[in-house]
């Protein structure tokens, strides 16, 4: 029985009449891991194609897609999937939505933030170590992330720049908060008052889940 194509698939010829049925169904079998393969979500790919061969593609209803790439085990890489929808953050006691949502999202194993934070009673955010919010739970990094945040320019001569960490799970609780915790660090100059600190945090930024 002949060959053909870059895939090699076996195609029979004249001579194989007597055992044609078996020949289509190995013709079958030698296409089948070459055809983009379909699931409803990830929990119905990962049932139905846990022993599929490496380099098998699974698109979902939502056309999420995926390419396997370990024959032994629910190994997948995402070639595309849609974007998630923002996800409010738990702001912690005493702080409140400013002038922006402060929500995330995550896109291909990385994390977005943004919106503003502030103070309910409207006062200064000290300058340094100061929790704001808590993330999602699928949110927290491997390993403690941070990224440049903005802050307000109101008062006396200031940067206006901090840095957002975002806790990892091996942190465990203390003053600042525990895994998953939003903490702002700053040492920008001081406001009229005298007391260092800013009106409102700017936390739109992003970080690697791993």
């Amino acid at each position: 029985m002949a060959t053909f194509g870059y895939a090699n698939l076996p195609v029979p010829g004249g001579g194989d009449g007597p055992t044609m049925p078996a020949d289509l169904a190995e013709l079958a079998e030698a296409i089948d891991p070459h055809l983009w393969q379909h699931a409803n979500d990830q929990a119905d790919r990962n049932t139905k194609y846990a022993t599929a061969p490496v380099q098998t593609v699974v698109v979902a209803l939502d056309g999420t897609t995926w390419i396997k790439v370990a024959s032994d085990s629910n190994t997948w890489i995402t070639v595309w999937e849609p974007v998630a929808d923002w996800v409010p953050l738990t702001l912690a006691s005493g702080y409140e939505e400013g002038q922006t949502t402060p929500e995330g999202r995550i896109d291909r194993g990385r994390v977005y933030l943004r919106g503003r934070i502030q103070r309910t009673d409207s006062g200064l955010i000290a300058a340094s170590g100061v929790k704001l919010a808590t993330v999602p739970t699928d949110f927290i990094p491997a390993q403690i992330s941070s990224f440049a945040g903005g802050a307000s320019l109101t008062g006396d001569a200031m940067t206006g720049v901090g840095r957002v960490e975002i806790f990892s799970p091996d942190q465990d609780a203390n003053a600042l908060g525990a895994r998953g915790s939003l903490i702002w660090y700053s040492q920008d100059g001081s406001q009229d008052s005298g007391t260092p600190g800013v009106m409102w945090v700017d936390i739109s930024g992003s970080y690697w889940l791993d």
